[in-house]
C-alpha cells in the first residue's frame, strides 16, 4: 500500500467523531491490505508506533529535531518552522504551510516509510541526531502534502486519530473474523501478549475466520512481553466482601506502582502497569531479581515502594514516583531505594500459570523467591469471616498502607480483567464515598482572579466507558491543587491541546481548552450523585440532550497526578462508578 493511501485514511479518521464510523473506516483500511506484515506495520502506525508499547524502540525525535528535518527538507529556517508550530500547536498543520506543491507522483510505500522510521529509531553512536534529521528530511521530500502532515506527527506521538485499542480490535474482528462481536478472541490474546501488531499479523496470515481464531488463541505468554495486569473491583466493606466471595486470600495493599518482573537467565526486564519498559530505572530490583528468583525463566507480579532505610518506613506514592526518571538513576536509587512486594507468579520455567488457581500460584511463588530484602513476598492470610478481615484492614491502615486486596483462592489470573475475583478494600473517607476515583482530564477552564495567571481555574474530568471505548464527563474540579500545581497544568498538557472535542470524548460541557485524554488524576469526593449535565451513564436523545441523568462527583478534590502510573483506559470505569453509587445505598 502507498503511504499516501494510508494518509488519506488517517485524514478520514481525524475528521470523524463517531466511533462506529471510526470502526468502518479502519475496517475498510484493513480489508485493502494483502500482506500479513503490512497489516502488522499499519496496526503499529495507527497506534503512532513502530513497535509494541512495551518495546524500548523509540524514534527519538523531539519537536526541535523534527522542525530541523522539516527545515532541511523544504530549504527554510528552523525557527520559521518552530514559530509556525507555536501558532498552530500541531506540527502536522505547521508542515503543510511549507509543502507548497502537492507531490502527486509520490509512490513511496508504507513499508518504505515504516522501515525508514525503524532505521531512525535504531540509529545510535556519534552524530546520531544529524543522521536522524537527514533520514527524516529525505523521507519528507518523497511524500505528498497530506502524507507530510501525518508523517511528522508519528515521531511526536500525536497522530490525533482518536482511536483506542478496542476500536482497532473491533475493526480487525469485523474484517478478519466476520463480525466485531468476535473481538473477545483478540482481547484475550492482547491481554496475554500486549502486542496488537502481532495479533494483526496472525490474523493476516490466516485464510478464514475459523483458522484465524485458532491461531490467535495459540498466542501465549512470552518472557519479555508484558502481560496486561489483572485489576480489582470494589466492595464497600468486609461484610459484603465475605458475603460475596466466601473464603479468600487477603493481602496488604501497597501504595506504590505496579511492577511486572521478567527473568530469562540473567536477563531482567521490568514493566509498568501501562506496559512501559522501566528496567533501567530500577537497578536494585534488577539485582534482587537476579539473586532471588530461583528459576531459569519467570514472570512475577508485584508492587514497588520507596523505602527510607533510616526511619525504616515506606514512603507515600508521590515520593515513590520520583524513581520514575531517565537521569541520575544511581543517585536517586541511593536516596530512595525500592522494595518490591511480589504477590503473584504468572510464569515459571517455560510454563504459563495464568490458568492455575491462585492457591497453586502462591504455593509456587513461595518456592520461587529466595528470602532477602529486595523482593519480598507480600504478606497474606486466608480469611473466612468479616471480623478477621476488618482487623486486617485496620492493621494495614495503621501501618500506613492503603488497605487490603482480597482474592478468590480458586481464581485464575485473568490478564487485563477487572472482576470480583480480586476486590480492594481501602480506608474510608470522611464523606459517604469509600474510595478515591481515577479520572482523566478532558480539558481545562480558564481561571478568574488570581488563577488568571495560572491559565487554568478548573478541570473538566471524566472516566472510561469501557463498553463504548469513550471518556465521559463526571465532574469539574476547582479544589485540591496548590498554586504551583495549577501553574503546572498547562505544562503537563503541552502537546495534548485539541482545537475541537476529541473523538473519544462525550461531553455536553465545552471547556476553554480541550485536551487529548491522557492525564490521569486521583480524585476524592464526598459522594456520587445523579447529574443532568454530565454524560457518565447518561442517556441522550437524537439531538444530544440528556433524557436520563448521568453520574457526577459531589465536592471532588484532586489528590495526586497518576498519569505516569496509569494509562487513561486504566482510569475508573463507568461500570465501577455505578457500583460505587449503589454501594452508597442509592438506586
Amino acid at each position: 500500500m502507498l503511504f499516501s493511501t494510508l494518509s488519506e485514511y488517517f485524514d478520514k479518521l481525524e475528521a470523524t467523531s463517531s466511533r462506529l464510523q471510526l470502526i468502518d473506516i479502519l475496517s475498510e483500511l484493513f480489508s485493502k491490505i494483502k500482506e500479513a506484515s503490512e497489516t502488522q506495520e499499519i496496526c503499529y502506525l495507527v497506534q503512532g508506533r513502530i513497535a509494541p508499547f512495551f518495546s524500548p524502540l523509540e524514534i527519538g525525535m523531539a519537536e526541535k529535531t523534527v522542525a530541523q528535518a522539516i527545515a532541511r527538507a523544504f530549504n527554510i529556517d528552523r525557527e520559521e518552522v518552530l514559530t509556525e508550530f507555536d501558532k498552530k500547536g500541531d506540527m502536522g498543520i505547521a508542515v503543510n504551510q511549507f509543502v507548497h506543491i502537492v507531490n502527486s507522483n509520490a509512490k513511496i510505500t508504507v513499508k518504505e516509510v515504516f522501515d525508514t522510521l525503524k532505521t531512525i529509531a535504531q540509529t545510535s553512536g556519534d552524530g546520531t541526531i544529524e543522521k536522524k534529521i537527514t533520514l527524516f528530511s529525505d523521507l519528507l521530500k518523497r511524500v505528498d502534502k497530506t502524507s507530510a502532515k501525518h508523517l511528522v506527527r508519528i515521531p511526536l506521538s500525536n497522530l490525533r486519530l482518536g482511536i483506542g485499542d478496542p476500536t482497532v480490535m473491533d475493526a480487525l474482528a469485523k474484517v478478519k473474523l466476520g463480525d466485531k462481536s468476535q473481538r473477545h478472541y483478540l482481547e484475550g490474546a492482547y491481554n496475554r501478549t500486549s502486542d496488537l501488531g502481532l495479533i494483526a499479523y496472525t490474523l493476516g496470515e490466516s485464510k478464514n475466520p475459523v483458522e484465524a481464531v485458532k491461531k490467535v488463541e495459540k498466542l501465549s505468554v512470552k518472557v519479555g512481553n508484558p502481560i496486561r495486569s489483572e485489576l480489582c473491583e470494589r466492595l464497600p466493606n468486609p461484610e459484603k466482601t465475605i458475603e460475596k466471595m466466601g473464603e479468600v486470600d487477603a493481602q496488604y495493599k501497597y501504595d506504590g506502582f505496579r511492577v511486572q518482573i521478567h527473568k530469562k537467565g540473567n536477563e531482567i526486564s521490568i514493566f509498568s502497569r501501562n506496559l512501559e519498559n522501566m528496567t533501567h530505572m530500577f537497578p536494585e530490583l534488577i539485582e534482587g531479581a537476579k539473586n532471588q528468583i530461583k528459576a531459569e525463566t519467570a514472570i512475577l507480579d508485584g508492587e514497588a515502594m520507596a523505602y527510607n532505610p533510616t526511619s525504616e518506613e515506606f514512603l507515600p506514592f508521590q515520593e515513590t514516583t520520583k524513581r520514575r526518571r531517565k537521569y541520575k538513576i544511581e543517585e536517586t536509587a541511593k536516596e530512595l531505594p525500592l522494595k518490591a512486594f511480589i504477590f503473584d507468579l504468572l510464569y515459571k520455567n517455560g510454563k504459563s500459570l495464568l490458568d492455575e488457581s491462585l492457591s497453586k500460584r502462591l504455593e509456587m511463588l513461595k518456592e520461587t523467591i529466595k528470602p532477602d530484602d529486595i523482593l519480598l513476598t507480600a504478606q497474606n492470610k486466608t480469611i473466612k469471616d468479616a471480623k478477621t478481615l476488618s482487623l486486617m484492614l485496620e492493621d494495614a491502615i495503621t501501618k500506613g498502607l492503603e488497605g487490603v486486596v482480597v482474592k478468590k483462592l480458586s481464581s485464575k489470573y485473568e490478564a487485563g480483567g477487572r472482576n470480583f475475583n480480586w476486590v480492594k478494600l481501602k480506608r474510608h473517607s470522611s464523606g459517604e464515598l469509600k474510595d478515591t476515583i481515577d479520572c482523566v482530564i478532558l480539558g481545562y477552564i480558564s481561571g478568574r482572579g488570581k488563577r488568571t495567571a495560572f491559565g487554568a481555574g478548573a478541570l473538566l474530568v471524566g472516566i472510561y466507558d469501557q463498553k463504548k471505548d469513550t471518556f465521559v464527563t463526571v465532574s469539574k474540579i476547582g479544589t485540591g491543587l496548590t498554586d504551583e500545581e495549577w501553574k503546572s497544568i498547562q505544562q503537563r498538557a503541552k502537546g495534548l491541546e485539541q482545537k475541537n472535542k476529541p473523538a473519544r470524548v462525550e461531553s455536553l460541557i465545552n471547556p476553554s481548552v480541550w485536551l487529548k485524554p491522557e492525564l490521569v488524576i486521583e480524585v476524592l469526593a464526598d459522594e456520587i450523585t445523579r447529574s443532568p449535565i454530565h454524560t457518565a451513564g447518561a442517556q441522550l436523545d437524537q439531538n444530544g440532550k440528556i433524557v436520563e441523568p448521568g453520574y457526577a462527583l459531589r465536592f471532588p478534590r484532586l489528590i495526586s497526578f497518576r498519569d505516569k502510573d496509569k494509562k487513561p483506559e486504566d482510569a475508573t470505569t463507568l461500570k465501577e462508578l455505578i457500583e460505587m453509587y449503589k454501594d452508597q445505598g442509592k438506586k
